[in-house]
């Protein structure tokens, strides 16, 4: 029998915060609980009369929950490598939490539907001007119409070498090489800050 402790986490063990974001209705909530390996913690209420004047229904006429203050989920990408998933709500009532749920972020998913592309242009602002890095992740609905990354990548004036990826929200697999590429580029751009800090 070993002396370590049970409850005792493997000191060599990385756990890292991603923001999972975008619109309203694009997917957040979905993408959190396909890829969590644990049960999500969600935080919706049926969508009321009241937020109709404010709440853009718009493209998600089915939709009758909304997110109103963070998903969390958990997913270990590796031995050693866990990501804590936090989803953000999407409209702009709600934005106020954004500043809290994005301390000690690794990088954030800005999920996006090509049906209402513009929705995710505030939460590319927020991260842009923070230095969060981010990826982009198109969610492929269906019967809507496909849009290469270049050109998502263009619609959305971001910078050069911002990861444009497609994948569908439902599916654990796709969402989890959203958070791997995530994971990569974030890894890049810290070495590179970090280097350019030293030179």
């Amino acid at each position: 029998m070993g002396t370590e402790h049970p409850d005792l986490a493997d000191e060599s063990a990385l756990a890292l915060k991603i923001l999972v974001a975008g619109g309203f209705g694009v997917g957040k909530t979905t993408l959190v609980g396909a890829v969590s390996e644990i049960r999500p913690l969600r935080t919706e209420e049926l969508l009321s009369e009241a937020g109709q004047s404010v709440d853009d229904t718009d493209g998600v006429d089915r939709k009758v929950t909304t997110t109103v203050a963070m998903d969390f989920g958990r997913i270990t990408i590796r031995s050693g490598l866990s990501l804590y998933l936090f989803g953000t709500p999407g409209q702009n009532r709600f934005w106020f939490l954004w500043d809290e749920l994005s301390q000690g972020a690794l990088g954030a998913v800005v999920l996006a539907d090509t049906r209402r592309l513009e929705d995710c242009f505030p939460a590319v602002d927020y991260f842009e001007h923070r230095g969060i890095p981010f990826v982009v992740a198109v969610n492929c609905f269906t019967g809507a119409r496909a849009y290469g990354s270049d050109d998502v990548s263009r619609a959305l004036d971001l910078d050069r070498g911002v990861p444009v990826v497609l994948c569908d929200a439902r599916e654990r697999d796709s969402g989890k090489e959203v958070l791997i590429r995530l994971v990569e580029y974030a890894g890049r751009m810290y070495t590179a800050r970090l280097l350019d800090s030293v030179g």
